[in-house]
């Protein structure tokens, strides 16, 4: 496995999370700043970051943005870690593209069970490579997807939520099932993340986001056909 990169400038907590991680059995490597850090994941990309957004040289937020805009880290799988704990900054740091969310201060098992979590949900699925349904193409393998023929870029939330919707297609997705199977967590009073990514989602893939359905006080649902092989 790559190492898990931790990026925090309080070197007490840095230290912890480190230590943690490698009880856990996982490789890790430390940063105190986003210049250091973003010269090693040029060098070797980690399989997680845990990102804090107040750092020194660069706002964590930023670096997050940065991420998400390079092709070659834009699916990495991004855990913010940071003492804002507003849901207005949760909601803004998930928007912008994080995969999860946790406060300072923070359990050692609870930080330990979001990483294993979240290192479970960016693994590859052996199951249904390709995901298609009338004019969606989706491929699992390569985190690719297609409309009409035509390449839609996706950030790593949207792709996933287009998965899960096109592997119930048919099948009404409840809000909380999508924020648990996604987020991993129930985030309580924050699935407004879920309404934006939607969304978004619907605007990229034009005409063809019509087969995602509101379902009034319930979720979401993609009346499309469903072709996996």
């Amino acid at each position: 496995m790559q190492p898990i990169y931790v990026v925090e400038d309080d070197s007490n907590i840095r230290e912890i999370e480190l230590f943690a991680l490698k009880n856990s059995g996982y490789q890790t490597e430390g940063f105190e700043c986003a210049a250091d850090f973003r010269k090693r994941v040029r060098e070797k990309r980690p399989s997680l970051i845990l990102l804090d957004i107040m750092l020194p040289d660069e706002d964590g937020i930023s670096v997050l943005r940065k991420l998400r805009a390079e092709p070659e880290t834009k699916s990495l799988p991004i855990i913010l870690v940071t003492a804002k704990a507003t849901e207005i900054d949760k909601v803004k740091g998930l928007d912008m593209g994080a995969d999860d969310y946790i406060t300072k201060p923070f359990g050692v098992m609870e930080l330990i069970s979001r990483v294993k979590a979240l290192l479970r949900r960016a693994a590859p699925d052996e199951e249904a490579d390709m995901l298609v349904s009338d004019e969606i193409e989706l491929s699992r393998t390569n985190r690719s997807c297609k409309v009409s023929d035509m390449p839609v870029e996706l950030t790593y939330k949207e792709f996933e939520l287009l998965s899960l919707l096109l592997l119930n297609a048919g099948i009404v997705m409840t809000r909380d099932a999508l924020m648990e199977k996604i987020w991993g967590i129930d985030f309580l009073g924050e699935s407004r993340t879920l309404d934006v990514h939607i969304k978004t989602l619907r605007k990229k893939l034009g005409e063809a986001g019509h087969h995602i359905k509101t379902v009034r006080n319930v979720g979401y649902l993609w009346d499309g056909k469903k072709n996996q092989s």
